[in-house]
């Protein structure tokens, strides 16, 4: 599924231990450069990663920090509003980009006549501009059409339409770019894959656009009925028909509109699309309009009756976390059919081994060393339900329907794996979903990505969820093989996510699930560079792999995201 490849199987090529080095030392390098100040980032080279003399320097440094910051009083602030987050006008995000012009491609005179452009006027009757439109659509004989808002300039038009058509490849159906938006101190930068569960949620291919002629013809040209979401409606009957879409990672003139940022010119409109799109589907799911103008919450209801769900919860003692974890399931699920299997790691608490004793939940003994995979394996194997849920002691359901809205996506048949929103102690969010630019790591508005939009708060496909709560149907998780166990305590979540697209199966995030998960407290700081290193060789990391699902030109290096400049 879009170019995934593993490179440790037969016949591929097997990364060096020495290119692996200076892959992890380019990595650190780049976060060094960007982080911290000149003495911070030379007392950084000095000690290098993963040396003796690194986790010394850790171990004895990390404490005397934090309690320096204490002694300063620096706590987390609010979590500022939507609204102070986007209509701070001169606060860039990412906080490294400035708007540069665009260089203009040499592009025949011959392919630009290829080009049908047609001006939208917005302002207008939707029925009338949109009938309008598919009119001189059907008479044209160029290959490509070309919208665009009448008060763009014709220099900026013209600018867009050469820079998409210099990337066009012979079976592209539809050319896309990024655009500067409402605010250009804040870019609408788009992933390389217009993935369907996204696309459901809100127009993530917007303008500029080039759309093959006879595609769009193939599909019944624009609707008539869809209002001034007719784009998106396209697009999502494109994306149904098999159409090949094609992101151009640079930030282009002639975007949309300023009012198609306007709810009452939009919301009406994306919600009658995305019902229309629900219903060609057969899936029975209901809709309300998001956060941001234009972007549709979307949940498929379970199927009926509801099929039965076994939550697998790991543990090796403490019995703090498993009481309250499963008090929490208890008292807040609303869901029907669903049990509990404790997989006991070694527990030798007495308090732990009481409570073990007196649960009516199954407990499944797996001794010996710790390895997560190893363990969930072990646990699912003991399993009959239809979907299994892994799920961390250390978590506390806040969401009552969390099983309904997670089984709904896990049952529509291109979805492998459905994960949730992680909230620390404080209510900050700690894990909306897992990104790969260049390294997996968690996403989080309140903390890695400073801004709220669209893109942040959709239910979308992403490369992977976390392993502290995942649903999948048991019988897809066995085909895959389950977790490789090689991959011992970290790695084998984001690892099962990326095998799961590769066998054809969509990993999809959703926003609404969401539970308090007090980080690490079970395996605490075990992250053994073994795992990591053969993870790295196997999806090419620092190297040819993309993540698909995050913006293209967006790198998250530490705590910060950054704009790549091209």
């Amino acid at each position: 599924m879009f170019g995934l490849q593993q490179f440790d199987t037969d016949g591929a090529s097997v990364l060096t231990d020495r290119e692996l080095r200076r892959r992890w030392a380019r990595f650190h390098d780049s976060i060094r450069m960007v982080s911290g100040n000149v003495l911070q980032r030379t007392i950084g080279r000095m000690l290098g990663e993963d040396t003796v003399r690194y986790r010394i320097a850790r171990f004895f440094g990390r404490p005397l920090l934090i309690g320096l910051r204490r002694l300063r009083g620096t706590e987390k602030p609010d979590r500022p509003s939507v609204e102070k987050l986007n209509v701070a006008l001169d606060a860039y995000f990412p906080f490294n980009y400035r708007p540069q012009p665009v260089a203009e491609p040499e592009v025949a005179e011959d392919q630009l006549a290829d080009v049908a452009t047609f001006s939208i006027d917005e302002s207008s009757d939707s029925a009338s501009a949109v009938d309008a439109l598919n009119q001189l659509v059907l008479k044209s004989h160029a290959t490509w059409v070309f919208l665009v808002d009448e008060n763009v300039v014709p220099r900026d038009r013209d600018r867009a339409v050469r820079v998409l058509l210099d990337a066009a490849l012979e079976d592209d159906d539809v050319i896309f770019a990024d655009e500067s938006g409402p605010n250009a101190h804040t870019p609408i930068l788009k992933s390389a894959a217009v993935a369907p569960h996204t696309l459901l949620s809100y127009n993530l291919v917007g303008r500029p656009a080039l759309v093959r002629r006879r595609t769009l013809e193939d599909i019944g040209v624009f609707s008539t009925d869809a209002g001034w979401a007719f784009e998106h409606d396209a697009y999502l009957r494109l994306s149904e028909a098999g159409a090949r879409f094609h992101h151009v990672a640079q930030i282009l003139p002639a975007g949309q509109a300023p009012i198609a940022f306007e709810r009452s010119h939009i919301d009406d409109d994306t919600l009658r699309v995305v019902d229309a799109a629900l219903e060609r589907r057969g899936w029975s799911a209901t809709t309300e309009v998001g956060d941001f103008a234009g972007l549709v919450r979307w949940r498929v209801e379970a199927p009926e009756p509801h099929p039965s769900i076994d939550i697998i919860i790991p543990t090796r003692d403490r019995v703090d976390l498993v009481r309250q974890c499963i008090d929490a399931i208890e008292q807040k699920s609303t869901y029907d059919n669903y049990d509990i299997i404790i997989l006991d790691n070694d527990s030798k608490d007495p308090e732990t081994l009481a409570y073990f004793a007196s649960c009516k939940y199954r407990v499944v003994p797996c001794p010996g060393p710790f390895n997560y995979a190893h363990i969930v394996n072990r646990g699912i194997n003991h399993s009959s339900a239809d979907y299994v849920l892994t799920l961390n002691n250390d978590t506390i359901v806040v969401t009552p329907d969390w099983l309904e809205r997670m089984v709904g996506l896990a049952s529509l048949p291109d979805v492998g794996i459905v994960g949730g929103c992680l909230l620390d102690q404080d209510g900050q969010r700690e894990h909306e979903s897992i990104v790969i630019a260049p390294y997996p790591q968690h996403l989080r508005t309140d903390s890695n990505y400073h801004h709220h939009d669209r893109f942040t708060a959709a239910t979308r496909d992403v490369a992977a969820v976390t392993g502290a709560v995942q649903l999948v149907r048991r019988e897809f998780w066995q085909s895959l093989g389950g977790m490789d166990e090689q991959l011992r305590v970290t790695m084998n979540d984001v690892d099962i996510c990326l095998r799961s697209q590769m066998a054809g199966r969509f990993v999809v995030y959703a926003p609404e699930v969401q539970l308090y998960h007090h980080v690490s407290s079970s395996r605490g700081t075990l992250d053994p560079l073994e795992d990591r290193n053969r993870f790295i060789r196997r999806w090419d990391i620092f190297g040819s792999f993309q993540d698909p699902y995050f913006p293209e030109s967006l790198l998250l290096l530490g705590e910060k995201i950054y704009y790549r400049f091209r």
